[in-house]
């Protein structure tokens, strides 16, 4: 059976940094030593003020198709997962269509929040596996997640505001030749859930056609991120061990056989439990929320890339990436890291 293969990985962090004693300031005590010690974030990078989320993916995307030696033009496909759109209307993905050249490309967005990216993944592996080999049509996909949840945080809750980041992360996709075993390379099972009865607790709720936006709104702020009810406390903790042995079963073998482990990275509490429900070393989960913040469905890509540029993943090594966000949508997937 086709499936994809990864053949190259960028992030974008933009260039400015916004440590943790620029909350300090703003709210007159010490947010730091929480952020450390419970969230590990030291550090976020927010976007200039003339940067648009097209823009972040376009800097990702550059990096991807370097590492991949994949030119912009030779793209056949183009899939932007971002819940923090350049517009309601048009896409995303097709302003970044543009302002990369990928000529005559085709391009969507996917809004899954923060299991985006993981759910585009699945997507265009999807593309590339029902393809047809003889006359293939989707031979290079472009994958992106991006984030620029800083132009929607309420800063009047110091709680959430201090979390959030902006950043894009990319990968160009390829068809691998179809191998077995740990010789196999690229996507090897997926798995997608949603838990539709959170869909209110969480989300940026203004702007759409259920509620328009009026000044009234924006003069209240509503337009903004909102947290209305809390999702309760071993959410993710039981959604991710639970995807991660679904995926495990999936292709037939024990959870303690996965490598490396990238989960969404807004909390790494949740993310420790996570690993102790599975029975699995930290030293496993690649974190990079130390020095980006929560850059939701950007954060998974941006892992990859990170881990990848530091040689942390091996040709063969067995990474399953598990991502969750507002919904409440719960995306994994397990790949063969390498190309054959």
């Amino acid at each position: 059976m086709r499936r994809a293969q990864i053949l190259g990985t960028g992030l974008y962090a933009p260039e400015r940094v916004v440590p943790n004693a620029y909350f300090d300031e703003m709210y007159g005590e010490d947010v730091s030593s929480f952020l450390v010690e419970r969230r590990n974030i030291r550090e976020r990078r927010y976007a200039a003020d003339d940067q648009a989320t097209s823009d972040l993916v376009v800097e990702a995307a550059r990096s991807a198709l370097a590492a991949s030696g994949v030119e912009a033009s030779d793209l056949d496909l183009v899939i932007v997962a971002t819940d923090t759109p350049d517009y309601l209307s048009p896409s995303t993905a097709a302003i970044v269509q543009h302002k990369l050249g990928a000529i005559g490309a085709g391009s969507f967005d996917v809004n899954t929040a923060c299991a985006g990216f993981v759910t585009a993944l699945d997507i265009a592996n999807k593309y590339i596996a029902s393809d047809d080999p003889e006359r293939p049509q989707y031979r290079r996909v472009l994958v992106a997640g991006a984030y620029l949840m800083s132009r929607f945080i309420d800063y009047r809750h110091k709680n959430t505001a201090t979390l959030f980041a902006d950043g894009a992360g990319a990968v160009v996709l390829g068809p691998a030749s179809g191998a077995r075993g740990r010789d196999a390379r690229g996507v090897l099972a997926s798995d997608l859930e949603t838990r539709g009865e959170f869909a209110e607790h969480m989300g940026i709720y203004v702007g759409g056609a259920a509620a328009p936006a009026s000044l009234e709104r924006v003069e209240a702020q509503e337009h903004l991120l909102q947290f209305r009810e809390k999702f309760p406390r071993e959410f993710n903790r039981e959604a991710w061990s639970a995807v991660a042995r679904r995926l495990a079963d999936r292709i037939g073998v024990a959870v303690s056989d996965v490598d490396h482990w990238v989960f969404t990275q807004i909390n790494v509490e949740s993310i420790g439990e996570a690993m102790d429900a599975l029975g699995q070393p930290m030293e496993k989960a690649v974190l990079v929320m130390d020095r980006y913040g929560y850059t939701g469905s950007a954060c998974v890509p941006m892992a990859l890339a990170d881990a990848d540029a530091q040689g942390r993943f091996r040709p063969g090594d067995l990474v399953v990436l598990i991502a969750s966000g507002g919904g409440a949508a719960i995306a994994g997937l397990a790949l063969r890291w390498g190309t054959d």
